[in-house]
C-alpha cells in the first residue's frame, strides 16, 4: 500500500505504509467505542450498526478527483464507510469533502493500495462492475442480483464492490480476482460515470438490507380517514348544489350520485381533503342562492324604475295630453 504524489501532507500523515502495519494499528487501537477499529476522527457523527458497514468500495486508478469526491457522498448516503483506492490520481483531501459535505468520517478511513490483491486481501466476496460485453466467463449479476450475494456473505465477513478507470474500466487481471461480475442494464447508448454506478450498487444493497433510516415526511396536514358520516354529509351537499346547478335536468340523480360515490372510496381522501370537496358544495349552494336574491332585487328594482317612468309619463287629471294644443288656440291661429 502507498500514498500517491501530491496528495498533501494532511494524507501522508493519515496514510497507512503496508497493510500488515495497518491491521496491527488497528488492532492495537480497537475499543468498543470504535468497533470498526482506529481512533474516531474528529466531529465525526456515530454511524449506527449496519450490515452496510461492511460494504467496501474499490475504486481502481481514478482519473478524477471530483468522482472520488462523488463516491464518497454516494457512500455516506448509503451507510457505507470503507474507501480502498488502487494508484488513484493525486487529489486534495480539503476538496473531497468540499464535493461531499459532512463526510469526514470516510475520508479519513481512506486507505491506499499499489495493488489489487493487498486491496482485496480481507474481503470474503467481490463484485466488479463492468459495462463492456464479455463472453460469460463470469458469474453475471445486475446490481439487484449483486446486492443478495454481498449481504448474504457480509453476514460473515468484509465484502467488496470494485469499479475501474473511467476511460476503460477493470482489466482482465481485476476482473479475474471477483466472484462475480455485474453489469447495470441501461439502454445501448449507456453513458454511466462511477459515481452514477457506484450509487445505483450501494443504493440496491442499502435497499436489501433495509437500511433506510430517514423517514419519508408525510402530507404537511394530512389527517386521518374520514367516518362514514362525514362520507354522508359530503355526498349530501354535493347534491344539493349539483340539483342548485340544475345538473340533473336532463340527468338521473342516482345515477350521478352513485357515480360520485364509486370515485369518493376509490380515491380514498383523508378528512381534511373530504372536507374540501364538502365546503366548495357548500360555498356553491351559497353563491347560488345569492345570486338567485340578487336577480330578484334586481327584477324588482326594474320593475320600480318601470313603474316611476310611466307614472312620469302618464298626464294628471283634467291636462290635455302632449301635442294636443286647446282648440281655441288652433282656432286664433
Amino acid at each position: 500500500m502507498r500514498t500517491p504524489c501530491g496528495f498533501g501532507s494532511a494524507l501522508n500523515s493519515r496514510a497507512p505504509q503496508s497493510l500488515s502495519s495497518t491491521r496491527r494499528d488497528r488492532s492495537s487501537r480497537r475499543s468498543p467505542s470504535s468497533p470498526h477499529g482506529g481512533r474516531r476522527p474528529p466531529n465525526s457523527r456515530r454511524m449506527s450498526e449496519s450490515v452496510m458497514t461492511a460494504v467496501t468500495v474499490v475504486l481502481y486508478e481514478s482519473q478524477d478527483p471530483i468522482n472520488i469526491g462523488a463516491v464518497v457522498r454516494a457512500m455516506k448516503n448509503m451507510g457505507a464507510v470503507d474507501l480502498r483506492l488502487i494508484r488513484p490520481c493525486p487529489y486534495d483531501l480539503n476538496r473531497i469533502e468540499q464535493i461531499a459535505h459532512d463526510t469526514r468520517d470516510i475520508v479519513a478511513r481512506i486507505r491506499h493500495f499499489d495493488t489489487i490483491d493487498d486491496a482485496l486481501a480481507d474481503c470474503r466476496y467481490v463484485v466488479a462492475y463492468s459495462g463492456r460485453r464479455r463472453a460469460a466467463k463470469w458469474a453475471r449479476h445486475t446490481p439487484r442480483t449483486a446486492a443478495v450475494e454481498l449481504l448474504a456473505h457480509a453476514q460473515h465477513g468484509r465484502v467488496a464492490i470494485m469499479f475501474g478507470r473511467e476511460d476503460h474500466g477493470l482489466p482482465n487481471d481485476a476482473l479475474d480476482r471477483a466472484h462475480a461480475v455485474a453489469t447495470i442494464p441501461t439502454t445501448e447508448h449507456f453513458s454511466l460515470n462511477v459515481a452514477q454506478a457506484c450509487l445505483l450498487a450501494l443504493y440496491e444493497c442499502h435497499l436489501l438490507a433495509g437500511d433506510a433510516t430517514k423517514k419519508l415526511a408525510g402530507p404537511k396536514h394530512a389527517k386521518g380517514a374520514p367516518t362514514m358520516e362525514e362520507f354522508e354529509l359530503t355526498f349530501r351537499d354535493a347534491e344539493k348544489a349539483l340539483e342548485a346547478l340544475a345538473y340533473f335536468k336532463t340527468r338521473s340523480p342516482e345515477l350521478i350520485m352513485r357515480s360520485m360515490r364509486a370515485l369518493m372510496f376509490r380515491a380514498e381522501p383523508d378528512a381534511r381533503e373530504l372536507l374540501l370537496v364538502r365546503t366548495a358544495s357548500i360555498e356553491v349552494l351559497r353563491t347560488v342562492e345569492r345570486e338567485s336574491r340578487l336577480a330578484v332585487e334586481r327584477a324588482l328594482a326594474n320593475r320600480d324604475v318601470a313603474r316611476e317612468a310611466a307614472e312620469r309619463d302618464e298626464p294628471q287629471l283634467g291636462e290635455a295630453p302632449l301635442g294636443d294644443a286647446p282648440h281655441e288656440a288652433r282656432a286664433g291661429a
